[in-house]
């Protein structure tokens, strides 16, 4: 005669399965909320109006570089390039941003085109060199560190007109980068939902070979991909040279880490064809209280690098992990 079933046995099997799914749709939300409240109650600084609005202006630049690179993680690329080409591209702004030269117009779009010129290199040279995006990207990380450098005269951009520095102001009090970073993720949002363009990048990371058999060109995809990221990287480059006031060679150190890093814990899967990009704003708000609360809390920025690292290293492990269920 079989055993009889004990009555909560049903209650005890789905309930890990009903929990993983809240984890895996609400997970990063709650992480946000019980980091916020730990943090308030460390901290009484935190929950302060000033640095609420300090948090989102130092989130922007990321932001807007982790919206960018949305486009590529979602085709199943990746770029490395980022923080270097955020350089270049301040620096090439900054070289047009002087006084009486050239209207400021100018000065921004030469540098969102530098960005873009990068990001359509890496497209062509993974798509039609067939060379992986990583070796791609890592290349364009020294060639475009290298080209910063050049530019500059291996020292920093000075004397820019205060038309450019205007960008990193604020307008009824609101950042102005925080409005950038928000203009940005509310046409890509639309963009990869509601177009057929969009579409394709979610089929192309996917299944690339499903994508290709139906029709779609995929070096074309990624192209566009790589194109985008490069100029939303060079509007971040011009947008961090308004706010340190210079085009500096050396900014934009170990940016894509983060970029990435945000991406990733987001939501947006390495392998490509998941992810979005309001993930992506959480990812990067997450990361930004993280580093906002540490720095009140004064952490030293040894411990902080140590605490990026292992966010990493968490974000790409359960990735992994969801991969495989």
């Amino acid at each position: 005669m079989p055993c009889p079933v004990e009555p909560d046995t049903p209650r005890r099997l789905v309930f890990p399965a009903a929990a993983r799914r809240l984890l895996q749709r609400f997970g990063i939300v709650i992480a946000l909320v019980v980091v916020g409240a730990v943090l308030a109650a460390a901290t009484p600084k935190f929950l302060t109006a000033t640095n609420l609005v300090n948090v989102a202006r130092q989130v922007s630049i990321n932001g807007i570089l982790a919206v960018g690179v949305t486009f590529v993680l979602l085709t199943g690329g990746v770029d490395l390039s980022l923080g270097s080409v955020v350089a270049l591209a301040g620096v090439v702004a900054a070289s047009f941003a002087h006084p009486d030269e050239y209207p400021i117009v100018f000065a921004v779009l030469m540098g969102i085109a530098t960005g873009t010129a990068c990001g359509a290199t890496n497209g062509l040279v993974v798509t039609r060199g067939g060379v992986a995006p990583f070796i791609v990207t890592l290349g364009m990380m020294t060639a475009a560190r290298g080209l910063a450098l050049v530019v500059s005269g291996g020292k920093p951009v000075s004397n820019m007109s205060p038309d450019l520095t205007q960008l990193a102001g604020d307008i009824l009090g609101l950042p102005i980068p925080v409005l950038i970073l928000a203009a940005v993720s509310v046409a890509s949002w639309l963009f990869l939902a509601n177009t057929r363009l969009g579409r394709h990048i979610y089929a192309v990371g996917g299944n690339e070979n499903a994508a290709r058999a139906a029709g779609i060109d995929v070096r074309r995809i990624k192209l566009f991909a790589y194109t985008v990221c490069g100029a939303l990287t060079g509007l971040a480059g011009v947008v961090l040279a308004a706010r340190i006031t210079t085009g500096q060679p050396n900014a934009g150190v170990a940016y894509e880490l983060d970029a990435i890093a945000a991406v990733v814990i987001g939501g947006t899967s390495l392998s490509g064809g998941v992810g979005g990009i309001g993930g992506t704003l959480l990812g990067v708000l997450l990361m930004g209280v993280i580093n906002n609360g540490l720095d009140l809390l004064n952490v030293s920025s040894y411990y902080q690098q140590i605490v990026k690292g292992v966010i990493i290293v968490g974000a790409v492990w359960l990735d992994r992990r969801q991969r495989r269920q």
